[in-house]
């Protein structure tokens, strides 16, 4: 028998089923690739560069120190009969702090004042005198000896008293030093001798101390090389000088201390041992929160730099060389990497000083879409970081 040629009943019926499942497959290849085609492009959050001048902090390490300090000394020797004061009180210039044993200087002081009158009678009778031999000696009733001897007499006599005078001056002056007051206004600290204690006018040990906190100052250490490069830097121009330079205080346990100050001064000489110029601020201290001797921080701006550029720090990028970078949206909307000069951070931003311009809109949302060459879409970004840089 022949072997029949044609083919089994059912497959003319699945031709037009194929046929339309691969009609479908290819429609729906078209489809995504249009779709592909169709995508928007990726959405990057930018910041508007902008120049500025921006000052260079530092923050340094310094210690609190009295503005004025008072040691309060006798000047003459006694007995303290009396404290006139409550330890750590406030106390005026000129207010009697210690009463010693008046007594001696007293009766000294009356000496001197009895001395004076006996001076003062002396030198009338002598005057008196010196001018009737100046009569007689014209008249040749005595000699002109005896008259210029009667004239030294007198002139000698005026001179006593001008010492007696002195001498009472002196022992009033003593006298009130028995009254031993305060120099200057300020805080006072504890009193070294009690009532009863005999003190000297050239004992080295002080009564008490005086210091005025308000203001106060604050010592602050800088490294010598940071302090002449920066000189440098500003004979270069290429840093501008702040005038009245403020500084603010930090204190040990990390809080600001709410009052600023004003740096005044740079020692001119160099400590041997640490290698640091001392710098000096004068800081208001009105609730007396300031003591001496405490160690703080001040952070101060001593220079700035003019035409300078602040970017958040997550828009810049470092190879492992440490060279910086930041992306660019340019002109015809692309991605562009931009190699930038960005060597100081302040705050939560580093200085640009060269790479940028102002005007360039820089990435900082979207980075990982942000491809360069790659077309995007750049709206402000809304960051808080970006927000303040804008």
């Amino acid at each position: 028998m022949r072997q029949s040629s044609r083919l089994p009943a059912f497959l003319p019926a699945l031709a037009p089923a194929a046929l339309l499942a691969t009609m479908i497959v290819s429609l729906s290849a078209c489809g995504a690739k249009a779709e592909d085609k169709q995508m928007p492009p990726p959405v990057v959050g930018v910041i508007i560069a902008r120049t500025e001048t921006v000052p260079l902090e530092t923050e340094l390490s310094g210690r609190t120190e009295a503005s004025l300090v008072a040691e309060v000394r006798p000047q003459v020797s006694g007995i303290v009969l009396d404290r006139l004061f409550a330890e750590g009180s406030r106390v005026r210039a000129g207010q009697p702090l210690y009463q010693i044993d008046s007594r001696l200087y007293a009766a000294s002081a009356a000496q001197a004042r009895a001395a004076l009158a006996t001076a003062e009678a002396t030198v009338e009778a002598n005057r008196l005198k010196a001018e009737r031999y100046r009569l007689l000696a014209a008249e040749g009733g005595v000699s002109k000896q005896d008259a210029a001897d009667a004239l030294a007499t007198y002139n000698q006599s005026r001179a006593q008293v001008a010492a007696s005078r002195a001498a009472l001056q002196s022992s009033q002056v003593n006298l009130g030093f028995t009254r031993v007051t305060s120099p200057i206004t300020g805080q006072i600290g504890r009193s070294s001798v009690t009532k009863g204690a005999l003190v000297t006018a050239s004992q080295a040990d002080p009564l008490a101390k005086v210091q005025q906190l308000d203001p106060m100052f604050v010592n602050i250490q800088q490294s010598s090389n940071d302090f002449m490069s920066l000189r440098r830097s500003l004979q270069k121009g290429s840093l501008a000088p702040v005038g009245s330079i403020p500084v603010r205080i930090v204190l040990a346990d990390g809080s600001a201390y709410p009052v600023e100050g004003r740096l005044n001064f740079a020692d001119v000489d160099v400590a041997e041992g640490s290698g640091t110029v001392t710098l000096r601020a004068t800081v208001p201290n009105p609730q007396g929160l300031l003591l001496p001797g405490l160690f703080v921080k001040a952070r101060l701006a001593q220079a700035s730099v003019p035409g300078g550029i602040l970017i958040p720090q997550q828009a810049v990028t470092r190879t492992p060389r440490g060279d910086a970078s930041v992306l660019l949206v340019n002109g015809k909307g692309e991605i562009e990497p931009r190699p930038v000069t960005a060597d100081t951070a302040i705050g939560d931003k580093w200085l640009v000083t060269s790479g940028l311009k102002a005007g360039d809109k820089v990435v900082v949302d979207g980075l990982l879409k942000a491809k360069p060459g790659a077309k995007v879409k750049a709206v402000l970004a809304t960051t808080p970081s970006a927000s303040v840089a804008r």
